[in-house]
């Protein structure tokens, strides 16, 4: 059969494209260790979030298509993953094991170049970091129908790190097991956040099913590719991993099902132009004390709070600590004006970090 003339075309252009493109991407490998040699100059660290949040910016804005955002960036998030791993190995603690939603988020935002460590607690994670055995650490923080992670806010008071860069992760739950069939499952086992984001599921399909609650979707996911009667609920990405099969796929209550992950840090991150800064703070328990103390500095200052939530303090009874979210960055004026406000009335103060804002999923 004589060739496609056509199609032998095509395919010396998109030959030479390749060309092109290695061309290109080398290029771009060698000015990122002229980066880092200028970074080290300066004494910078490696991971810039607010320069990344940038390039990712530019790219989708001119992004024509056919290519998706979602595909190129992660094209992108790839090469950018290669050139950094040029400057430093980074290490990246999660709560593992391989394949939870914590690994899956800290693929997407670190890439495949990075050595990903994944640890048994969430208290690991901030250990690990603290302790320098990993540059980084991704943690959930909230979910958009459970709420917030209650122990992890606990850890970013307690912990002397800060939050460098946020990320959300659209949370898709899938029921797996060895067999894939239904009718064999006696126990469904999986992190308690899970459980809790697909129980009208649960209840009107598995009424009766021990439910078993796991330290992650992943550790369920290892379980049930050890008996037969156990499903798990984790990702898809979690079964190709463990080699389970799909009973049923989308089983999540809520198709808005987004997680917001932090990534946690030793340095803090310059002002990006468009940040978040996180705080937590204690008040006097009398009267007016949260509106004089923090709301009032900040409405005056024109600031915008995006969040504000109470929890108990551990070792105290019936005090607590609030978490606030507001737009800005620490190094601001207007912030540290605001900051300064309520440090001087409040019973205690911390920054938990200023860092480029995320993109809800």
């Amino acid at each position: 059969m004589a060739p496609n003339k056509e199609l032998a075309s095509v395919r010396r252009e998109i030959d030479a494209l390749d060309s092109k493109l290695l061309e290109l991407i080398n290029r771009r490998a060698e000015l990122a260790i002229e980066v880092s040699r200028l970074k080290k100059k300066d004494s910078l660290g490696v991971y810039d979030p607010g320069r990344e949040k940038e390039i990712e910016s530019k790219i989708t804005g001119g992004n024509p298509g056919p290519l998706s955002n979602e595909d190129i960036l992660f094209v992108f998030r790839e090469i950018i993953s290669r050139c950094r791993s040029l400057q430093h190995d980074e290490k990246v603690a999660y709560l593992g094991p391989e394949g939870s939603f914590s690994n899956q988020a800290a693929f997407r935002k670190f890439g495949a170049s990075s050595e990903f460590v994944p640890v048994s607690s969430f208290e690991d994670v901030f250990e690990a970091v603290y302790g320098k055995r990993a540059d980084f650490g991704i943690v959930p923080v909230e979910n958009s129908i459970e709420g917030s992670v209650g122990d992890v806010l606990d850890m970013l008071v307690e912990w002397d790190l800060s939050i460098s860069a946020e990320c959300f992760e659209r949370i898709e739950h899938f029921l797996l097991s060895i067999g894939g069939d239904i009718s064999e499952i006696k126990t469904v086992a999986s992190h308690p956040q899970a459980l809790g984001q697909c129980r009208k599921w649960i209840a009107a399909n598995l009424y009766g099913v021990a439910l078993v609650e796991t330290p992650s979707t992943a550790a369920a996911a290892k379980m049930a590719a050890r008996d037969k009667n156990v499903a798990a609920i984790a990702s898809e990405f979690s079964g190709s991993i463990y080699n389970l099969k799909t009973i049923q796929n989308h089983i999540e209550d809520s198709p808005r099902n987004t997680t917001r992950f932090v990534v946690m840090g030793r340095e803090n991150p310059p002002p990006s132009g468009e940040d978040k800064t996180s705080i937590a703070f204690s008040v006097k328990d009398e009267p007016g004390a949260l509106h004089r103390t923090f709301f009032l500095p900040f409405s005056e200052s024109g600031i915008n709070l995006t969040k504000i939530e109470s929890r108990p303090l551990r070792d105290r009874h019936w005090e607590y600590v609030f978490f606030a979210d507001f737009s800005g960055h620490r190094e601001d004026k207007a912030v540290r004006d605001a900051l300064e406000k309520v440090e001087a009335n409040c019973v205690f103060l911390k920054v938990l970090g200023s860092y480029p804002s995320g993109v809800p999923g």
